[in-house]
């Protein structure tokens, strides 16, 4: 939020700089000394007197707020605890404490039915798509998308597994996999949501469409090591009962090469020399 630039260093430099331009020739200036006096600050030939008394000041209250924000955040980390959870952390506040997708819904506009718009102007109404003003002779000489049948991969005894889970429950999902023998793994920060839409986000008590959450993809490719004890390793890592827990993909692996070396298959993801 900008709050020690913003407020602690130009307070400071707010208090200092009496003491360096402080002019007793200005219209209602009121700083004096114990005779009445008005005060200089010391590039109005005043000395280091009153910039001393600022510098003492600015010490005091820093020294005060510090004693008093440990005591107070002391309190608090020992009772109800001063930081959220990861998961929120990842979120982001504005979410999970004021149930908002981001800093900066704002700009966005609700209509007569209470549901989130954008309004559209030159720079995002897209207009007609090109397939639609397309004539029937471009249509036929465009290329086509032709469904094919799955090719049957041969059972090898080589697998990926691919888990897309929340990124605050990576570390557990990590540990939890290298406890059990997995030697290599690749991870992917992705976003995305499930049938749930992003667990149904609300901008101002009202319902907006599926919203993108950040999520990991964790692939790991075993071959001695149970595909069955992989699940359930990451289903005990990941499981919170909660919505966005994620979901494990397996695929068959029919080759596997090993570029330094050569080797193929199960030579190549042993974790030998």
């Amino acid at each position: 939020m900008g709050a020690v630039a913003v407020h602690m260093m130009n307070g400071i430099w707010g208090t200092v700089a009496v003491g360096l331009f402080a002019n007793p020739a200005v219209p209602g200036y009121s700083i004096a000394d114990a005779d009445g006096n008005g005060m200089a600050g010391l590039f109005y030939g005043g000395g280091f007197k009153l910039l001393d008394i600022q510098l003492l000041g600015f010490a005091a209250v820093a020294s005060w707020a510090a004693v008093t924000i440990f005591i107070a955040f002391s309190v608090i980390k020992h009772t109800i605890g001063l930081r959220v959870s990861a998961e929120e952390e990842i979120q982001g506040l504005d979410a999970t404490e004021h149930g908002l997708p981001s800093a900066y819904a704002g700009f966005a506009i609700m209509d007569t039915s209470n549901t989130l718009t954008m309004d559209v102007n030159e720079n995002t109404d897209l207009g007609t798509g090109d397939y639609a003003e397309a004539t029937d002779f471009q249509k036929e000489a465009a290329v086509k998308v032709v469904r094919t049948t799955a090719v049957d991969v041969p059972d090898t005894g080589m697998y990926k597994v691919s888990i897309i889970c929340k990124l605050s429950r990576f570390d557990e999902l990590k540990k939890e996999l290298n406890d059990l023998g997995v030697t290599g793994m690749t991870m992917t920060q992705v976003m995305g949501c499930g049938v749930q839409k992003g667990s149904g986000s609300k901008y101002r008590g009202a319902e907006i469409d599926a919203t993108l959450l950040p999520k990991v993809k964790v692939e790991v490719i075993v071959s001695t090591i149970p595909v069955d004890k992989v699940i359930e390793t990451a289903k005990k890592a990941l499981y919170t009962g909660h919505i966005g827990d994620g979901k494990i993909f397996v695929y068959h692996v029919a080759r596997v090469v090993k570029v330094r070396t050569g080797e193929e298959d199960f030579a190549a993801l042993a974790d030998v020399e």
